[in-house]
């Protein structure tokens, strides 16, 4: 089944007052279960309510099971992303990707004119992707003057602490980022109920320095 503007619009529009995601995602289940057609809505896409986005990414994803061929729909429509904010949620697209693939992706688009762009190119790495790999993806973290882009850098460094706190401490120790990052980051990695005590008080004196 092909499905419009016009159809996508009726959908949303029909949705209770104050909806939830769940309403939309009931959306995406119907329309992948009747192996609906997406391709023609991207061009109509920014003229939409937001979360016309999470619906077309979703369906159109799930026909795509190659991993790297999911990592180039989303390359390929990234533009899409100074429109649609909530770059995080295609995450689970991608954590199977091969890190090196990732990161060639990755340092394109920490380097974007458009800051949803620069955040994905940090979020993508938040799952079993940038497990364990924090001396390769650090690297690709710089000072942001985006708030977003800066919440995503902050969230990314306290996940990848989780398995190399001292790689990541090293970092920040190094002031590479600006505290507007390192300081959130901090504060996310003492929040953490995945990173132990030694390591929160280690981090805690740390902020004291880099104020």
């Amino acid at each position: 089944m092909r499905i419009t503007n016009k159809m996508l619009e009726e959908e949303l529009n029909n949705l209770p007052q104050n909806y939830k995601t769940r309403h939309l995602d009931e959306i995406i289940k119907r329309y992948i279960k009747e192996d609906a057609d997406l391709s023609g809505m991207e061009k109509y896409l920014e003229r939409m309510n937001p979360d016309a986005y999470r619906i077309f990414f979703y369906v159109s994803l799930n026909k795509i099971k190659d991993v790297n061929e999911r990592a180039k729909f989303i390359n390929d429509r990234s533009y899409l992303f100074h429109e649609w904010y909530h770059t995080d949620q295609v995450i689970k697209y991608v954590r199977d990707l091969d890190l090196q693939v990732a990161l060639n992706y990755a340092k394109e688009d920490v380097k974007s004119q458009l800051p949803f762009v620069r955040r994905w190119g940090y979020v993508m790495f938040i799952s079993k992707l940038g497990r364990t790999h924090a001396k390769e993806i650090l690297p690709l973290l710089h000072s942001d003057d985006e708030y977003y882009v800066q919440m995503a850098e902050a969230w990314l460094l306290a996940e990848l602490t989780i398995d190399d706190p001292e790689d990541v401490y090293n970092f920040l120790e190094s002031k590479v980022v600006d505290y507007r990052i390192s300081g959130k980051a901090i504060q996310k990695i003492t929040e953490s109920f995945r990173i132990n005590d030694e390591w929160k008080n280690k981090f805690r004196e740390l902020r004291k320095e880099l104020k």
